[in-house]
């Protein structure tokens, strides 16, 4: 059952410049669950601008990111969201007790020699695709991951 005062689940998703995964990430949830999830996102070393290809990939499935700036991970909502979802391998986050932690260790085209927008759409559907199971599981009776221990 979420936590938080709105009684509505949350999620912080983290990556290290909150310029790319976890802003997608975000991006794509506000689009699949509108305001059924307070969706938050951040970066434990936040960069200076959100990755032009993340944004471009992200436009191209109607999804618009060009008004977000990196941050940082805020711990008052660290300490509120239901769950934590960092995105790929170098992040790391502790979170307070009694908020969940997944890590989603995303498709890094860039290892098989792809780069450019190709490599940032084949990132996007990755992330889509795990936000959309994340969704489907939230809709499942008890509430899927944001179920607290």
């Amino acid at each position: 059952m979420p936590d938080n005062d709105t009684n509505t689940p949350s999620v912080l998703f983290v990556c290290v410049k909150n310029g790319g995964k976890s802003q997608m990430a975000a991006g794509l949830m506000r689009k699949t669950a509108s305001d059924a999830v307070e969706v938050h996102s951040a970066g434990t070393e936040p960069g200076s601008a959100v990755n032009g290809l993340s944004a471009e990939s992200l436009a191209e499935v109607g999804v618009d990111i060009t008004g977000e700036t990196p941050k940082p991970i805020d711990p008052v909502v660290l300490a509120r969201v239901d769950l934590v979802v960092i995105l790929g391998r170098e992040a790391t986050v502790e979170p307070p007790a009694g908020v969940r932690l997944v890590t989603w260790d995303t498709d890094e085209p860039s290892e098989r020699g792809i780069d450019g927008i190709e490599r940032m759409r084949l990132v996007r559907d990755d992330i889509a695709a795990r936000v959309e199971a994340l969704w489907a599981e939230l809709l499942e009776p008890g509430g899927g991951p944001f179920d607290r221990p």
